[in-house]
C-alpha cells in the first residue's frame, strides 16, 4: 500500500501544510476526498483485507488525535487529516507516523517559542498540563484552541514530516 499512497499523501500534504500555514485550518474539500480514497484504493487493490487495514489505521488515527482534539490541544483539521492518512497508510505505519510527527511537533514548537521569545510561558503552560493530569483526565479551559489568549501552531507541518519520515523508514526495510 505505502507505494500507491505516496503521491495521493504527498500532494494532500503539501496543500494541508501551506493552507494551516496560511490560515490555522485544514480544509474538508481537501481532507473529506482523501479519505474517501483511502478507503476505497485499499479496497479495490487488496479486497477486504485492504478495508479492514483502512479502518484499523483510520480508527488509530481518529482515536489517538481525536482524544487530543477533546483534551484541546488539537484541531479537528489535524484530527481528520491523520484518520484520512491512517485510512491510506494503515495502523503500523501510522505508529511510526505518529510518534515522528509527535517528535517533529515538539521540536517546531520549541522552535517557535525560542524564536518567538516566550519559551518561560511554554514551560509553565507545559508544568499546568501534567500537574492537571493527576487532578484528572479532562480539558482544560486555559489549553483549548478556542483561548483567544493562547498561541496556535499549525501543527499540518508537523503531521507532513512524520509522515513522510515514516514512507522512508518503511522504504529502508
Amino acid at each position: 500500500m505505502q507505494s500507491v499512497a505516496w503521491w495521493p499523501t504527498c500532494l494532500v500534504l503539501a496543500i494541508a501544510t501551506v493552507t494551516d500555514l496560511r490560515s490555522r485550518r485544514i480544509p474538508n474539500w481537501l481532507v473529506v476526498p482523501f479519505l474517501v480514497a483511502g478507503f476505497a484504493v485499499p479496497a479495490w487493490l487488496h479486497g477486504w483485507a485492504g478495508v479492514w487495514q483502512s479502518l484499523e489505521g483510520f480508527g488509530l488515527g481518529a482515536l489517538v488525535y481525536g482524544f487530543l482534539h477533546w483534551m484541546g490541544g488539537m484541531g479537528m483539521g489535524d484530527v481528520k487529516l491523520v484518520a484520512a492518512i491512517g485510512a491510506w497508510i494503515g495502523p503500523h505505519q501510522l505508529i511510526l507516523s505518529m510518534v515522528l510527527t509527535f517528535m517533529a511537533g515538539g521540536i517546531i514548537a520549541l522552535t517557535w517559542a525560542v524564536a518567538g521569545g516566550f519559551v518561560g510561558e511554554i514551560g509553565q503552560s507545559t508544568g499546568d498540563l501534567i500537574l492537571g493530569w493527576k487532578r484528572g483526565v479532562r480539558p482544560n479551559p486555559e489549553f483549548q484552541l478556542a483561548n483567544p489568549k493562547k498561541r496556535k501552531i499549525p501543527y499540518a507541518p508537523a503531521i507532513a514530516i512524520g509522515t513522510l519520515m515514516s514512507f522512508f523508514a518503511n522504504s529502508a526495510h
